[in-house]
Parts: C-alpha cells; structure tokens; sequence
C-alpha cells in the first residue's frame, strides 16, 4: 500500500471536495518547516489568515466550556483494504508529517465524520531504541532527578506525555482526543485535533507580521506558555513550526515530545533538547551546569517573536558550532526594515538577554506596554484562563502498559536469529535528531536545508541529549526479527 494514497469516504461529492481540498493543503503544508538553523527551503507560503477574518477566543468571550474527556481504547481492529488502513472509526489516510516518536497521518473518523491527525508508534521500536529493563535510580534517593532521566525507556516518556496531554485543556493548546492502545498490538495511535491552517509562519520569509498581527498571535503564545507552566511543565520547543492556527484564527501551541514536568517553582534542568536556532546560550556551556526551565521558554518566544517581525532568526549560520557561538556571544540586532517600535524592540532585548538570572519573566511579559497597548488590552489574570491540572503518580500507571509478553518475545526471536545471549536493545550510538513535531496536525516532517539526504547533517536536526529519538519510523508495522521455525 502506498503511504500517499488516500482513502476517500464513501457517501457524497461534498466530502470527495472537502478531502480534495485537505489533501490540496497538506501538499502545501509539507514544505512548511523551520530547520533548525531558522531557515527553511521550498515554494513560498502563498496565503495568510486576515486578522479581521478571526474569531473571539474563549477567553476574549469570557467563558470557557470544558474539555471532552480524551477517550481510551483498549481494543484496536486493523484492516488493511486496498486503498487505505482501516483502524476502528479511522480511515488512515497519507501521511502529514513526522513527529515526536513517530508517524503523523490524516485521519477521517466515521463516526463523527471529523478529520484528524493521527500520530503513529511502534512500541516495540521504542523499546529496542531505550534498552531492555535499564535500571531506574533508587526512589528514596536524595539527588534531584530530571523528570525524564535518560534511563526512562522512550516508551515510558510517550506514556508520560499521553498522561501531560489528557489533562491539558486550554483554548492556545493542542487537544489529545483519543488514545488507541491494544496491549496484543505494537502500534499506539494518538488522535489530536487537525490544524488545517498549519504553522503561524514559515522561516525564513519575505513577508513577516505586522506588530498588529505579531502581538496578537504573540499574546496566544503568553497565555498558553503561562497556562503550561501554571501546570509545571515546560515546553522546550516553542518555535513557529510549533504553533498552529485554529480555525478560529487563534494560535494553539503543540508538540511536547520534549517536555518536562517540574516541582517547586521552576525546572532546573541539565539536559539540552529543542531546536537550535531557539535555544538559550545557558544551554551550551562546555560544562553541564543547572539552568532555569521557565527561561528557556521565555528565550524561545523571544526568537519567535523576533521572526513573527523581521521573518528570520536573530541568531543563524549553518553550520551548528558557529551558530552556537552567536548564540552565546553576539548581540541582538535589529535590521533597518521594517521599522518596529521602541517597545517592541525594549521587550525584545530583554527576553533575549543571555543571563537567564536577569531575563524577563512571563508575569513581566504580560504586563509589558507592547503586549498590553499600554494597559489599553490587558491580557486575562492568571486565574481567569488556568484551570486546576494534576498529573497523578496513579494516574502514569495507569497509563503506562506494561506489555512483557511482546519484550519477550522481541528478546527470544533476536538471540535465536543472531545466537547471543547479549542484550539486543544495547544503542550503537546515539543520534541527535530533529523532529519539527507534530502532536496538532500539521506540523512538520524531518526536511533539511541541504535536500533530501536519508542522514540530514546535525545542525539540520533537534538536539536531544536526554537519551535515543530515533524519529525516522518510515513502516511501523515491519517485524525487523524474523519467526524461527525451531
């Protein structure tokens, strides 16, 4: 079966033109991507959302309707027909993008007749990337441990962020809609909400935001980064391939493949993930050092809004050493054109400044004069738009599947094909990698600047030293060891 081919819906014309037009917008969207260097390659972004074509948010209307439980399958019937996989409801149509972890198609749900993005793993691929059976650090230690330590197996880290996603509910915040998880199947299948539109921007691009169209597209991003780390957890990925257009004109941030939970007031991590175009200087000392989560993202969204304005990075150069040094060492600068006001450029400075110690903070973002018109459009209280969110210890259990039956017999058929009694999930060497995520819809793929070359050159991928991402899962389904007839 072809990964392109679409399955179509049987009924009426009217869904054969609304799926031609969708499938149309995906072949647009695929060249839509940030590499990490900040600039991207192929045909221009033709179209744009108006501003005046915009809905109210939830917020700006006042009121808030909640969030339809994430609904869990234990019980996953797949067909393969001529034209498409049929997974329960889903058709599974082609394929959108590349994500944390894994696959991302466009999925047509018949029951509610609603399209999806459908984000596909193979368990028993995660599995064989983390090891098999590492051993965890003891519980009752005293050492303050990141959330996701690298002995957590990448399987693990999947059911941490499923456990984060069913709990999210907020307006500027991609929604996890259902989780397909059979224990006697290897894939696990993660329904989000489409985003037809697709990211807020391509970078780089000739046509940037006005400060109109970046402050209101910036003030989504304040709300939904302050709502995540109301909740403790922070992103590590902000970045405009990462926040997506809603029907509503809104952006909703997504993609937390690389997230982390946190106790106490902020996250200090030691471990570097992200894109490198948007990540902090305190993150590449020479030394592994400490370093604040919450100014991360604050960093993060201050090189999106500098390409909201001017349409590129402040910081690039395409090889990842040099653009590491600018990182670190040079200063902002702000080209001639267009000409953008002196707040603007203040509250620009200041989240760019590379002492994090010194860096503003989200409740001084949200109070700046450029955010808020000078007190004309103050965003919502805190209170207003954070609801209560507690991922549970229970609950992770709850969510995390052991499936030892499949660990067995991935372990039995790779001693028998290759007659070692050695540990067959042993890494050969990590790979960073980057992933332009997906969880909304879509996002992005693993496209370089330099072509399509099957191993892209690092400055051309995310960096992750929290342990094995391997994200090129090109057949999900493929039994890589082989049934033994002995």
């Amino acid at each position: 079966m072809s990964a392109d081919t679409a399955c179509r819906p049987e009924p009426d014309s009217e869904n054969d033109v609304e799926l031609a037009d969708l499938v149309a917008a995906m072949n647009v969207a695929a060249n839509r991507l940030t590499p990490p260097n900040g600039y991207r390659t192929g045909p221009p972004r033709t179209t744009r959302p108006r501003l005046s074509d915009r809905k109210l948010s939830l917020q700006e209307r006042g009121s808030r309707m909640a969030r339809q439980p994430t609904i869990e399958t234990k019980r996953v019937s797949i067909t393969d027909a001529d034209d498409c996989v049929q997974l329960n409801q889903y058709k599974l149509k082609n394929e959108i993008g590349k994500g944390s972890y894994g696959v991302v198609k466009l999925a047509y749900d018949q029951d509610s007749e609603q399209y999806y993005a459908m984000k596909v793993v193979s368990k028993k691929r995660l599995m064989k990337q983390g090891g098999f059976l590492r051993r965890l650090p003891p519980s009752g230690s005293n050492v303050q441990q990141d959330p996701f330590p690298k002995a957590v197996l990448p399987l693990e880290r999947v059911y941490k962020e499923i456990a984060i996603l069913k709990k999210l509910d907020h307006h500027n915040v991609v929604k996890l809609v259902e989780v397909l998880d059979d224990p006697d199947e290897d894939g696990l299948h993660m329904a989000f909400e489409l985003m037809t539109k697709g990211p807020v921007m391509e970078v780089p691009t000739d046509d940037p935001f006005t400060e109109e169209q970046a402050r209101f597209y910036f003030r989504d991003v304040v709300l939904g980064i302050e709502y995540l780390h109301y909740h403790k957890i922070i992103h590590r990925d902000i970045k405009p391939s990462n926040l997506l257009l809603g029907d509503d004109g809104h952006v909703k941030i997504a993609d937390f493949g690389v997230s982390n939970e946190f106790e106490g007031t902020d996250a200090l991590l030691s471990s570097t993930a992200g894109t490198p175009a948007f990540m902090a200087p305190e993150t590449m000392t020479e030394h592994e050092q400490s370093f604040s989560g919450k100014a991360l993202d604050v960093w993060a969204m201050g090189v999106t809004l500098y390409c909201f304005v001017f349409g590129k990075c402040p910081f690039y150069d395409e090889y990842i050493v040099s653009l590491h040094n600018k990182i670190k060492n040079k200063a902002v600068e702000f080209p001639e054109t267009p000409v953008i006001s002196n707040e603007l450029r203040e509250l620009t400075e200041r989240m760019l400044d590379k002492k994090p110690e010194t860096r503003i903070t989200i409740p001084e973002v949200k109070l700046h004069p450029w955010v808020t018109e000078n007190g004309l459009n103050p965003l919502p209280l805190e209170e207003e738009h954070c609801t209560a969110l507690e991922v549970t210890e229970e609950e992770v259990q709850n969510s995390v599947k052991l499936i030892p039956s499949l660990s067995a017999v991935i372990l039995v058929k790779s001693m028998l094909r290759k007659r070692s009694f050695g540990n067959p999930f042993e890494d050969q060497g990590r790979r960073a990698e980057r992933s332009m995520s997906l969880p909304g819809g879509l996002l992005t793929g693993t496209y370089g600047i330099m072509g399509s070359s099957p191993v892209p050159h690092p400055s051309l991928r995310k960096v992750s030293h929290e342990g094995s991402r391997e994200g090129e899962l090109e057949d999900l389904y493929e039994d890589e060891f082989t049934e033994s007839n002995d």
